[in-house]
């Protein structure tokens, strides 16, 4: 295990009409954790009830309002949490509020907290699910999101500058749709969104030139997981690598407003960190992820997970939690027990998901083993 770095546990998880459990109350011992069952028996359920004590979505980015027991209209999840300072308990729901409206409430230690980033002081979480399978292949758009996640994981702040520069680019798009709107405002409103552009490419390009020294300063060609070499590509993001922040933001605020007529033909700003690629490619292989064959990928992400894992727990001092959804079902005996190996090297607590027992024979008494049925949780035999 690796010194100098805090490593919070979930002892205990409480869920109250959360998917489909209406009430379950389960406590856990070691850093390991494995969950089996049936497909649909709702071990996916048990990570993303885990998942949404870091600041987004959830491991399955759905809205609060799906997550709630068919038939309410609320749900609440708590974990204790024992930490290098005692224990502390964390709690997150859906509410309903002012008119109704359903809120969604943090909690830490019985105490309201403002948002889910403020979890973040006392855990820090890492997943990996299996819809990522595809992500060297898939559209640019699921490489951002797979960043911005990397991201938030070391930069609890990330998620909020997202969301705004998303409302700034609907903004805009809002204004262009008007051929004679207030050019005053739509200077306003450039302006702004150039700060927020410059500010989430900067977080970024940071995280990615880490992650990328960090995957090449250990690299290890013996291992089953190959280390990846990173890169982003887009206009802006060259801008960011070459200039100064302000100037960077100068230049794009200009290059927003000569683009105007192009942007409101296309209905869409066509130019920023939302038209940017995160380009991986095979260390060892020195060929771009997407040409490699489907193990070689599953292999490369596994690889950059641990990476990023390594990464957070340097950055943050907290070893993170790691939420592993299917994660061993298409690996070979070698690679399963490699995988394991890394995962407790790493130190921070690991729930893991899979169908068939035998997948995790390998970690003998190191992990807590349940079996998973609907809505119900139980040590396995």
């Amino acid at each position: 295990m690796i010194a100098e770095a805090a490593a919070p546990r979930v002892t205990r998880l409480i869920l109250q009409d959360f998917r489909s459990y209406a009430a379950l109350d389960l406590r856990v011992g070691r850093g390991l954790v494995a969950l089996v069952g049936e497909n649909g028996a709702g071990k996916t359920n048990l990570i993303e009830a885990l998942s949404l004590f870091s600041a987004g979505r959830g491991l399955r980015r759905a809205d609060l309002g799906d997550m709630a027991r068919r038939e309410t209209d609320r749900f609440a999840v708590s974990v204790t949490l024992d930490g290098p300072e005692g224990e502390h308990r964390l709690g997150v729901g859906l509410e309903p509020g002012e008119g109704g409206r359903a809120v969604r409430r943090c909690r830490i230690d019985g105490a309201d907290a403002s948002s889910a980033a403020s979890f973040s002081e006392y855990v820090r979480l890492v997943w990996l699910t299996p819809d990522l399978d595809g992500l060297f292949r898939g559209p640019a758009g699921d490489r951002r999101r797979f960043l911005d996640r990397l991201v938030l994981a070391i930069d609890s702040r990330h998620g909020a500058r997202v969301n705004a520069l998303e409302r700034a680019l609907r903004s805009r798009n809002r204004l262009l749709e008007d051929p004679h709107g207030n050019r005053a405002w739509l200077d306003a409103v450039e302006r702004e969104l150039a700060e927020l552009a410059v500010a989430v490419a900067s977080a970024r390009r940071e995280t990615a030139e880490r992650l990328d020294a960090q995957l090449l300063a250990t690299r290890d060609d013996a291992s089953p997981f190959p280390f990846a070499r990173l890169a982003l590509v887009g206009e802006l993001d060259e801008l960011v690598a070459s200039l100064p922040a302000v100037d960077a933001e100068d230049r794009y605020r200009q290059m927003l407003s000569d683009n105007r007529p192009r942007d409101a033909a296309a209905g869409r700003t066509l130019l920023g960190p939302q038209a940017t690629d995160l380009a991986v490619r095979h260390g060892p292989k020195d060929l771009p992820a997407e040409i490699c064959s489907t193990g070689e990928q599953k292999a490369l992400l596994l690889g950059l997970v641990l990476g990023h894992a390594r990464l957070v727990r340097a950055m943050s001092g907290i070893a993170p939690l790691m939420l592993l959804d299917e994660v061993a079902a298409h690996l070979d005996p070698r690679r399963r027990d490699a995988l394991y190996d890394a995962l407790e090297v790493l130190g921070g607590q690991v729930w893991m998901t899979g169908a068939d027992p035998a997948l995790f024979a390998g970690l003998g008494t190191r992990a807590d083993l349940f079996q998973v049925s609907p809505g119900e949780v139980v040590p396995a035999a």
